[in-house]
């Protein structure tokens, strides 16, 4: 039985969102100055803009896992900044993330989700491919630590 919920970002669990991303980030590659960025100003950099951030919170009010939806333009949103605690991890709290952005970004109009992620994180790619992921050309990228573009459209 599930023991854990999504919940959209307060700013009570700014500190969880930064350390869930800073955790990953730097057990597997290298905070980069995009990453400062966001984690100095989520509000301005994620939610303002019209994006969200979605919180896996259990039932004793910790934040286990987090993602962010970043608009990129109209119609056009990307998913980022997943994150599950370790002692979560393969327990569907990703999916549930996951779900939640997509829904949201249907609710907003989006035509187009990505992301951008490296194959090296195998259960990520899975993740994304469950989803209804695809990968595409990569393109300019944002993150050093980035090798791999996948993307979904999401109309209704």
């Amino acid at each position: 039985m599930r023991k854990w919920h999504v919940e959209l970002y307060k700013p009570l669990y700014r500190a969880d969102f930064v350390r869930l991303n800073s955790e990953w980030i730097r057990t597997c590659f290298r905070l980069e100055p995009s990453d400062r960025e966001i984690f100095n100003d989520p509000e301005g950099k994620i939610i303002k803009p019209g994006g969200q951030i979605f919180l896996a919170v259990d039932e004793a009010g910790t934040c286990i896992g987090c993602c962010a939806l970043i608009r990129q333009g109209a119609g056009i949103f990307e998913l980022a900044k997943m994150a599950v605690a370790p002692e979560s991890q393969g327990s569907g709290v990703g999916k549930l993330l996951g779900e939640a952005a997509l829904s949201y970004a249907r609710a907003q109009g989006a035509k187009k989700v990505f992301l951008e992620g490296n194959t090296r994180l195998e259960a990520s790619i899975r993740l994304y491919r469950k989803l209804g992921f695809r990968e595409v050309p990569l393109g300019e990228v944002v993150y050093d630590r980035c090798n791999i573009r996948m993307e979904m459209d999401v109309k209704l």
